[in-house]
């Protein structure tokens, strides 16, 4: 198979490459950098057409941005949900009033969306939602139940809430897809800390919140077929991107291992060497499936590789560190959170790799039903 670039390939990157030299990120401001973003065109990509704000580009000139983006070093993006999540399933399943509602103001930057799927009591096993919505006499979904692990919902200005519209349906049946204002009442964000000390997830209660009933995502109780169709663009261009990312904490990795002597050690050589060589396998991995359609079980085979090697990365990372990765931060308050080297993050941020985006298990099982055909195994059976 050819993996190259074409010269037109080369002559986009080139521009993007010198457009990101151009317009370095705005400090901590990630709203006015994301608008940055849409002024010039660069979000949504990846949308079948043009017409939203963006700009039409084909499918390598999506991973040529992708790549010289996370190159750059550019910020992590504010709207990635909306533009990579949100913006796809609209065009695949929405309404025009709703694209054009909403696709624009993705594409300029200017609405921050989060994902309302997950719950305490069904994390992975997503078709054991609880949040319920209600209709109410004037037009509206009366939305009540609580999310976890929301990505980003203390910035987002809108959440697409998966719920249970019908109250007697079970499983993945009568289901919607909401599009929820966060601005209202009725609508609470709790963060919540992570073992690193910062806080990139959410809870979020819905008490009484209200959703429109135009807002309502390919109709009344076809949530899980819309659902499962976002699940499918979760993992395309991006998964490059975070190779990218990858490879520059690998690099960060070997450079510590020279400097202190590790690298001395058969084992840890050994090691880098598999990292180096598991990511190469993982980037041709990606590109093959890239333009693949109809694959179900790819993007559960590349959450696969990617969780369980960057865990081992950051496993491999402490252990290049030494003793001193085992010392313990600064006791850790609201107005300062503890510091951490960069190991010590790498090692227990990645520790949720195999969890977030759908456990290993899930991924597992998809694969086993879904492309091997296998059976479920039958109740009782342990």
């Amino acid at each position: 198979m050819d993996f190259g670039f074409t010269a037109g390939d080369e002559e986009f990157r080139a521009r993007a490459r010198a457009w990101l030299a151009g317009h370095p990120a705005p400090g901590p401001d990630r709203r006015a950098w994301e608008r940055t973003l849409g002024k010039a065109g660069w979000i949504g990509l990846g949308w079948e057409r043009g017409g939203f704000g963006n700009r039409v580009a084909s499918l390598t000139e999506q991973v040529v941005w992708a790549e010289e983006y996370a190159r750059s070093g550019a910020p992590p993006r504010s709207g990635h949900i909306g533009e990579r999540l949100l913006a796809p399933t609209l065009l695949a399943h929405g309404t025009g009033e709703q694209q054009e509602r909403f696709l624009p103001p993705v594409a300029a930057g200017e609405e921050l969306w989060c994902q309302g799927y997950s719950e305490p009591g069904a994390g992975s096993d997503l078709a054991g939602i609880r949040t319920k919505a209600e209709r109410a006499g004037d037009g509206t979904y009366r939305i009540t139940g609580q999310k976890i692990w929301t990505s980003l919902a203390h910035e987002a200005d809108w959440c697409f809430v998966l719920a249970r519209t019908d109250p007697d349906s079970r499983r993945h049946h009568g289901l919607g897809f909401l599009l929820v204002p966060m601005d209202q009442p009725g609508v609470e964000v709790r963060p919540i800390r992570q073992m690193t000390g910062t806080s990139d997830f959410n809870e979020v209660f819905f008490d009484g919140a209200r959703a429109r009933a135009e807002h309502v995502v390919g109709g009344e109780g076809a949530g899980w077929r819309v659902a499962m169709s976002l699940l499918g663009f979760e993992r395309g261009v991006s998964t490059l991107a975070q190779q990218i990312g990858f490879a520059g904490e690998l690099e960060q990795v070997v450079a510590e291992a020279l400097r202190s002597g590790a690298v001395g050690d058969p084992a840890v050589r050994d090691g880098l060497v598999r990292q180096w060589a598991e990511l190469r396998t993982m980037r041709w991995n990606a590109l093959r499936t890239l333009s693949s359609s109809g694959d179900a079980g790819a993007p559960s085979v590349a959450k696969l590789l990617w969780g369980g090697w960057h865990q081992r990365l950051g496993e491999l990372a402490v252990r290049v560190r030494g003793a001193a990765a085992g010392v313990g931060p600064r006791e850790w308050t609201p107005s300062a959170p503890y510091e951490l080297d960069a190991a010590q993050h790498l090692f227990l941020f990645s520790r949720a790799d195999t969890v977030y985006g759908g456990s290993d298990q899930v991924q597992r099982t998809i694969i086993a039903e879904r492309v091997l055909g296998l059976p479920r195994e039958p109740k009782g059976v342990v």
